[in-house]
């Protein structure tokens, strides 16, 4: 990496590629301004210099070849891609970040009790990356409807809870440090079951009294490790609050409102919803349509609006990825949102092309085309 003078960083420039502190501590990412703010607090801790492969710049200029990383890390321009092949190039990453989770939590912090600040960082980095490239390609993933007996779907939920709130945090126009300090979070958030017993957090079975109120332990539990791998303080109150609720009625402190982390609220929001749209093993799951209403009705106002608008917003009442029955008896599928109105997104028509041969899209409205209700996935070859 080259090092540079921070005498010698034009005020608030852009590096085409991320900064770092001592070779190690990332500073600011590319997206973030190199600000004057940031250069006086370096210098008043006797640093004066930093290090970076890429240049400083004055303004910022999205870098298509870093963002567009395979889960191999091969360099792919997804503006050259088709539908399909964008598709597989989501699955393929989803594939990568769920190992990721897995290694992380079974073989990194349970077998090692190892866990490492700048490796859960990258990882998130390039989630924020993905999702910002073409988050409508990586909703459409189909999603585990079903779990064998001993197969633990803590790392499913991690996983799509995490692109949940990266979306949600999107949204809300997080800037790219605080994205993928909220990403880690929600990565992190329900680290303390792995404190538990194995046959608590992964069981099949209803829980016994003594189980349930193990549970409701988890999230100290994983205040306690976070806080013992020295996470900053934001990230670990994320594992603190996420089951805090608005109206107070949450574990484990019943914080309301404003004493509720803002991570806290985006995770418990992401969490809740993947929560009612996945199969557990005492419940069927609801479609993506049903749970988002669910949401959106907020009965005690468990959730915070904003929060719940960011998610609809983002993903639409219909939500992205979703196969629906439309007016004109054609089946198809939710894939962008309206801005304009999350009543009416973007759906892909079956069996209808262009004539450049691609997939058929259209708007949804009130007077046109519409949307009659959602479709189960075995519907769809009907």
């Amino acid at each position: 990496m080259k090092e540079y003078l921070l005498s010698e960083i034009p005020p608030n420039s852009f590096f085409t590629k991320t900064v770092y502190l001592d070779r190690a501590f990332v500073l600011a990412a590319p997206e973030m301004p190199f600000s004057e703010e940031l250069t006086r607090s370096l210098e008043d801790w006797s640093f004066r210099e930093v290090f970076s492969d890429g240049e400083p710049s004055e303004e910022y200029v999205l870098n298509l070849n870093r963002d567009n990383l395979s889960a191999e890390g091969e360099i792919t321009d997804l503006s050259t891609q088709t539908d399909a092949e964008k598709i597989k190039q989501a699955e393929k990453f989803y594939a990568s970040f769920e190992k990721f989770v897995e290694k992380l939590f079974f073989i990194t912090i349970t077998i090692r009790n190892e866990l490492d600040f700048k490796s859960v960082a990258e990882q998130v980095k390039a989630v924020v990356d993905f999702v910002r490239e073409d988050r409508r390609f990586l909703m459409r993933v189909p999603k585990k409807t079903d779990f064998p007996a001993d197969k633990n779907y803590l790392v499913s939920h991690t996983v799509h809870s995490t692109i949940i709130a990266i979306i949600i945090g999107t949204y809300l126009k997080l800037p790219s440090h605080r994205l993928i300090e909220l990403g880690i979070a929600a990565m992190l958030h329900e680290v303390g079951m792995l404190k538990l017993p194995a046959q608590v957090y992964m069981s099949t079975r209803s829980l016994n009294e003594q189980e349930r109120i193990a549970i409701l332990k988890h999230p100290i539990l994983g205040f306690s490790m976070l806080k013992s791998f020295d996470f900053p303080l934001a990230i670990n109150l994320a594992a603190l609050e996420h089951h805090e609720r608005e109206n107070g009625s949450g574990y484990p402190r019943r914080l309301s409102s404003e004493k509720i982390s803002l991570y806290s609220k985006i995770i418990a929001v992401a969490c809740s919803y993947e929560a009612l749209s996945t199969k557990r093993p005492h419940k069927e799951a609801k479609d993506g349509y049903t749970g988002m209403l669910e949401l959106l009705k907020n009965e005690g106002k468990q959730y915070d609006d904003t929060v719940v608008r960011a998610l609809v917003f983002s993903l639409s009442i219909y939500p992205i990825g979703l196969y629906v029955l439309l007016s004109s008896g054609k089946k198809g599928q939710v894939v962008d949102v309206n801005p304009e109105n999350p009543r009416y997104p973007i759906v892909q028509i079956f069996g209808e092309f262009n004539p450049d041969g691609k997939n058929k899209t259209a708007q949804t409205s009130q007077d046109g085309l519409s949307i009659v209700r959602p479709l189960a996935r075995e519907e769809i070859g009907s």
